[in-house]
Order: structure tokens, then C-alpha cells, then sequence
């Protein structure tokens, strides 16, 4: 391989891997898996993400944000814990934020004031997004619009309509795309991700969530970001050496990447 890649969204930090965080970057080097992405969902936990790019500084990027599925988990002062921590520490992206619907008793309300707490935040610092958005798209665009936020970023694990995809690709985000697609079953995503522009893909994994398929009941890992191209490059009939190639430069260029890759 002459192309070296960046798992966009991966939970680094989180305590599954404390024990072979070691091996699980060297199997993703393995496979050209050459830079990872970390964001941070929860504020208690945003100094273990700090540890995890200061152990591997070479490896390793960080994202800060405020997850909508944790909204019990936040203190009403966690959005000026965030603020406080975008003033002293170098980050790619404010994330991992969004709207999730999913939960038909979700508190619409509060994830919506949340959202926008921290858009304004990343508004201020002139950084991209990285997105989770579930059963919320319209909802979302909503608010990018009204808020006219036009840093762009990633809507990480992308599940949407073709029509959806379009109009944030619009407003300068990539679409992540991960394990889903490697599931036959999931053919309106699988329909949608072979269509879209090369120049508005990003390549993840969420590990260790999100398995893909044949690999579920494990915890997901960056290495297996290789089967994910293996999948996109059958779907879209495209080269992994241009699939890799292209989707590593979108990434880099769209979260600032100084990397090597």
C-alpha cells in the first residue's frame, strides 16, 4: 500500500482498550491505519482523552465535545468546562455532539440547547464538527442553517437519505462512513454511500463500537477500518490505492490534520 489512512472516530480512551491499547495500534499500523481521531463525549472524562494523545502524540488527534446520549451525564456547567478546555488545548474538531431521537422520550429540548451551546463555541474558535446524528437529520440542518455555521466537519456514522447527505455535504462536511456498510441488509446506506461524491467521504470505525459484520460480540478496532475499504471499494467499484488515497486527504484537509499522512 503507497496510502496511509485516519480512522476519523475512534474511542481511544475508553477503558475496554486500557489493556492492549499498545496492540491495538499496532495492528492498525499493520494495515496502514496510520492516524486516529479521538473524541470525547463526557466532560469528566475529557482528561483521559488528554492521556491518550499525550501517550501517542504522533498517532493521535483530539476532538472535545458534549455527546447527546450522555445528557444525563452533564452538568449544567459542563458547556464552560468545554470552553475552558478549547482555550489551552489543541484540538481538531468540537465533537462528538449532536441529536439523537432515537430514544422516543429523549429530551428534544435540552439536546437542541446543548447543540447550540456548542456551535457557538465552535463558531468562536473557527473549528469543525464532528457530528452524531440519529433519527435527527432534518433537525440538524436546521439548526447549521440557522445558526450559519459554515466550518463544516464530519457527520460521523452517516445514516440518512441521499437527499440528507447532499445538503450537509453542502454546508462543507464529509459523511463518515463505518461497519454499517458491511452488512448486505443495510442496502438504502450501502445504495446511498456508493453514490456520493469520493471528495465528501471520511472513513471510520467508532471503535470499539459499531462491529462490523462477522466481527460482532467483539469490541471494534482501527484495524478493521481495512475491511471497511475493502466493503467501499466493492460497492463503488473504486481502487482501495484511490479510495484511501483521496478519502485520508479529505480527511486531513477538512480537521486540519498536521500529520504525516
Amino acid at each position: 500500500m503507497a496510502y496511509l489512512l485516519i480512522d476519523s472516530h475512534c474511542h481511544l480512551d475508553f477503558p475496554v482498550f486500557d489493556d492492549s491499547r499498545d496492540q491495538v495500534l499496532k495492528r492498525a499500523q499493520a494495515v496502514n491505519v496510520a492516524h486516529i481521531v479521538v473524541p470525547g463525549v463526557v466532560a469528566r472524562d475529557f482528561p483521559r482523552v488528554l492521556a491518550v494523545q499525550r501517550a501517542y502524540p504522533e498517532t493521535v488527534s483530539i476532538a472535545l465535545g458534549l455527546h447527546p446520549c450522555f445528557m444525563k451525564e452533564h452538568a449544567q456547567t459542563d458547556v464552560e468546562v468545554l470552553a475552558a478546555y478549547l482555550d489551552t488545548t489543541p484540538v481538531c474538531a468540537l465533537g462528538e455532539i449532536g441529536l439523537d431521537f432515537y430514544d422516543k422520550e429523549a429530551d428534544k429540548k435540552a439536546q437542541l440547547a446543548l447543540l447550540k451551546a456548542q456551535i457557538k463555541l465552535a463558531k468562536a474558535h473557527q473549528l469543525p464538527l464532528i457530528l452524531h446524528v440519529r433519527k435527527a437529520h432534518d433537525e440538524m440542518l436546521k439548526v447549521l442553517r440557522e445558526m450559519q455555521f459554515s466550518e463544516g466537519g464530519i457527520v460521523h456514522a452517516f445514516s440518512g437519505s441521499e437527499q440528507q447527505a447532499h445538503r450537509y455535504i453542502d454546508r462543507g462536511f464529509l459523511i463518515g462512513v463505518g461497519g454499517a456498510i458491511t452488512y448486505s441488509r443495510a442496502q438504502r446506506l450501502r445504495s446511498v454511500i456508493a453514490k456520493l461524491p469520493l471528495q465528501a467521504l471520511a472513513l471510520e470505525t467508532d471503535s470499539p463500537d459499531m462491529p462490523l459484520d462477522g466481527f460482532q460480540g467483539r469490541p471494534n478496532e482501527p484495524a478493521r477500518m481495512s475491511v471497511v475499504l475493502d466493503t467501499l471499494s466493492a460497492l463503488r467499484g473504486e481502487s482501495r490505492i484511490v479510495l484511501g488515497t483521496e478519502i485520508t486527504k479529505n480527511t486531513r484537509q477538512k480537521l486540519n490534520l498536521s500529520t504525516g499522512v
